[in-house]
């Protein structure tokens, strides 16, 4: 092994004194102010440290990452799911697919807890679980044709546990869909200017698709100059449509979105990845990774001190306004995407392991994305963190909690330990050119206020209502690109399972599979979001509580896959790299189902909450949320199922753990008797190289390849 330089010495420990530095100040500062600058510190120079040595770790000493063996994308393009796509291009496309409402809206509602908890949890947990699972995953999908995760589960641990795998990996699918189409459907509803903006992405990324396949092939630096121009232009376009005559037509209504949500997943699922999924993933990326760094940098500039509490007595009393529960385990739940989620399991195992070009991208693309992410998380945490807590809290309680009125959230969020006063209030909404704050749950409007304040002190306090708008569109772009790529794994997850009872079904570009299963995902998470646009209490809201929970019951699907292929490929001394990770997730999650089946309090269990909505419907009263006793009995019913379903999603995830267990035992006593479902090597032609830019050797064999090529 080669020896480091001293340059390379000296550098890399100023990168970890710095992340120290950042750690010591976070940890140890009481009752006075933090600057901001410090988390944003101690966050990138731990990513700096995780990505040049524990990630080169895995990929080269566990993993053993082979650039001469040829990819999916290169034997079996096809160019509809399966085509060598530039490193750049998938980067970006990958990370557009991972990175949708979790890391923007989780550590904004978790900030509840304070600063400090959630900080931790994002950097610690995405460094040694998120980007592990992430990368490993794709190297293994990758190995195995681009399966999907439960496909996997099924081929490596066996029918039984496998089916349990497939079950809960799409009905989790659908949930995750469902309620990122929501998200979106809350943001753009009456915003012509978000609405024209990202509509008008759809032609540029067909451009860029063109351009890249057609008119300039290879041309990725052109492409990403002519991608940027329009996207910025559209950006600017769309606030004048929405100031012009033209903005009753782009104003739409929810359920209009929800029609053209539905029409645009069903399109970008069956049409050639090339064409419009990975450009207009990647096109979006420059956006969002443009607008954290210019946070990042506010942050730096402004340097803006942390107004919540490191932490707040809402951790160990778990009686929060925002969500009911003590910090274990529901900080590690709500906090998913950011740190872990099962979500990028999907993606890592579906869109981008049929486009990889070289194995030793899934070091770049899957820890690295990960890394880009929670770096996403970091910027969220400090938004929400940086405002008025007594904002903060009138922002994100319920009106049940805090009233319907300035003066009355100001007396409620009094009872919460801080203060606000009406006038401050009023000042804030107007101050964003919002009617009210007041109840803007869901840790968008939130985000949104911070990104304002952030961005307001640089530029000036009169551009803040403009900054407030353009972090809503903001957002709804991030979050429609994983809403595009999931549809695209749910049609691949369903053609897996099928082609279980059906082979034809196992092709992917199988025609009459490929319509049916995307109009079948499509159909699934349509009908709950159009029911749920409908009926605040039905559809899609009444799966939303158990959204969280089974996001991480899916990363411990992903993570009980991969822990038994790194024991049936030989890697048992490695094990641990994903079986800790593992545990931890396993205990967090089924520590969190249990609590929300079992526990004493309506405000976390739900046969607890079934029980106090029933016996309050026996006395003829109405609780909220409830406004009518039809509401009540429908909030009843949305208890029972979502009891029922975090009991079974449970039981699927306790069924895949021990089955997987049972294999690894019977590989560790007859290792000759295992068999992997892993495809046959195959010598790759193609020269591409490993990370953002190319070594001198990279350099060097693609200039020999162009020589043979002449």
């Amino acid at each position: 092994m080669r020896r480091a330089e001293p340059r390379s010495i000296v550098i890399w420990t100023l990168v970890a004194l710095v992340g120290a530095a950042g750690w010591s100040v976070l940890a140890l500062a009481r009752d006075e102010e933090v600057s901001a600058a410090w988390m944003v510190a101690a966050a990138l120079g731990s990513y700096a440290i995780a990505y040049r040595f524990y990630s080169k770790f895995i990929a080269y000493k566990v993993l053993k990452v082979d650039r001469t063996r040829a990819t999916p994308a290169e034997r079996l393009d096809n160019g509809i799911d399966f085509h060598p796509t530039d490193r750049r291009v998938l980067l970006g496309h990958h990370f557009a697919a991972i990175a949708g409402a979790g890391p923007l809206v989780g550590p904004v509602l978790a900030a509840q807890m304070g600063y400090l908890p959630g900080t931790i949890w994002i950097v610690v947990g995405v460094i040694f679980a998120g980007a592990v699972q992430d990368m490993v995953v794709l190297f293994f999908s990758t190995r195995r044709d681009g399966r999907s995760l439960g496909q996997m589960a099924r081929d490596e641990i066996g029918p039984f546990g496998g089916a349990a795998a497939l079950l809960a990996a799409f009905a989790i699918m659908i949930i995750l869909l469902g309620v990122l189409a929501l998200v979106i459907v809350n943001a753009l509803a009456e915003s012509p200017w978000g609405t024209f903006s990202i509509a008008m992405t759809i032609p540029i990324a067909l451009l860029m698709g063109f351009y890249l396949r057609v008119l300039r092939p290879g041309r990725v630096s052109e492409v990403s100059l002519i991608g940027i121009a329009l996207l910025l232009a559209a950006l600017v376009a769309g606030r004048r449509v929405a100031e012009s005559s033209l903005a009753d037509t782009f104003t739409l209504a929810p359920s209009t979105l929800v029609v053209w949500l539905v029409a645009y997943g069903f399109v970008a699922s069956i049409l050639p990845v090339w064409m419009l999924l990975a450009p207009r993933d990647y096109l979006s990326t420059f956006m969002k990774i443009g607008t954290i760094l210019l946070l990042a940098l506010g942050v730096v500039i402004a340097l803006p001190t942390m107004r919540m509490d490191p932490v707040t007595d809402f951790a160990s009393r778990g009686d929060g306004p925002v969500f009911a529960g003590s910090l274990f385990p529901f900080v590690f739940i709500t906090i998913a995407c950011g740190a872990l989620s099962g979500f990028h399991a999907l993606i890592s195992s579906g869109t981008t392991p049929k486009m990889i070009q070289k194995e030793t991208q899934v070091r770049m693309i899957g820890y690295g994305s990960m890394l880009m992410e929670s770096s996403v998380a970091v910027m969220a945490l400090v938004a929400a963190s940086i405002i008025d807590p007594g904002l903060y809290f009138a922002m994100n309680a319920p009106a049940g909690v805090i009233g319907d009125t300035v003066q009355e959230a100001s007396k409620a969020v009094a009872g919460f330990g801080y203060s606000i006063s009406p006038a401050d209030l009023a000042q804030a909404a107007k101050n964003v050119e919002e009617s009210s704050l007041l109840s803007r749950t869901g840790g968008a409007p939130t985000l949104a206020v911070g990104v304002s304040e952030i961005f307001s002190q640089v530029t000036g306090g009169s551009m803040r209502a403009f900054w407030y708008h353009f972090a809503i569109m903001f957002e709804a772009l991030f979050i429609l690109t994983a809403l595009d790529a999931g549809t695209r794994v749910g049609r691949f997850m369903l053609q897996d399972m099928l082609g279980n009872v059906y082979k034809p079904f196992k092709k992917l570009s199988w025609k009459p599979g490929l319509v049916l299963t995307s109009a079948a995902v499509t159909g699934l998470w349509g009908y709950f979001l159009w029911v749920g646009v409908h009926e605040p209490l039905g559809g899609i809201n009444q799966l939303f509580p158990v959204f969280g929970i089974a996001n991480q019951l899916l990363a411990a699907v992903a993570l009980t896959v991969c822990t038994t292929l790194l024991v049936k490929s030989g890697r048992l001394k490695w094990a641990w790299i994903t079986g800790v990770p593992l545990a931890w997730d396993a205990t967090v999650t089924l520590t969190a189902s249990w609590q929300k089946v079992f526990s004493d309090d309506p405000r976390v269990g739900f046969f607890k909450q079934r029980s106090v909505y029933r016996d309050a419907i026996d006395d003829g009263r109405v609780l909220p949320p409830a406004k009518s006793m039809d509401d009540m009995h429908t909030v009843v019913t949305n208890s029972t199922v979502d009891g029922v379903l975090s009991a079974a999603l449970a039981l699927l995830i306790v069924v895949v753990i021990l089955d997987a267990a049972r294999v690894c035992l019977k590989h560790i006593r007859a290792p000759e008797a295992s068999r992997l479902s892993e495809a046959p090597y195959v010598k790759s032609t193609l020269t591409a190289p490993a990370g953002l830019f190319p070594t001198a050797e990279e350099k060097r064999e693609a200039a020999e390849r162009q020589e043979l090529i002449r």
